[in-house]
């Protein structure tokens, strides 16, 4: 059973239809994502994903492994394609898996 859209208003003064108890604005989440670079070539939850663990520039994204980006919680295994290229534009790369000893 679908509960029936609900009008609500956030803090900045938007209104917006939500069906859950989600205070999530989607006019201010918008407004939230950025322009160019590769955070703007991701999803929301995979940008909000990274942005929550302090990655907010590709030289940052570049001291993690791909297994440990894979790790976060909102970042998939879609999202790698788009991280390898724009590491690969900036002349970087995820770092090297440790080797097992």
């Amino acid at each position: 059973m679908k509960t029936k859209p609900t009008l609500k208003k956030c803090k900045n003064g938007h209104s917006f239809y939500k069906s859950s108890d989600c205070p999530t604005c989607p006019t201010c989440e918008k407004l939230k994502e950025p322009a160019s670079g590769f955070l703007a070539l991701l999803s929301n939850p995979a940008r909000n994903a990274l942005l929550h663990h302090g990655i907010d520039t590709i030289q940052k994204l570049s001291s993690y492994t791909e297994k440990e980006i894979l790790k976060i919680h909102g970042i998939g295994k879609a999202s790698l394609p788009v991280f390898r290229k724009s590491l690969e534009e900036e002349g970087l790369s995820f770092k090297p898996k440790e080797k097992a000893n």
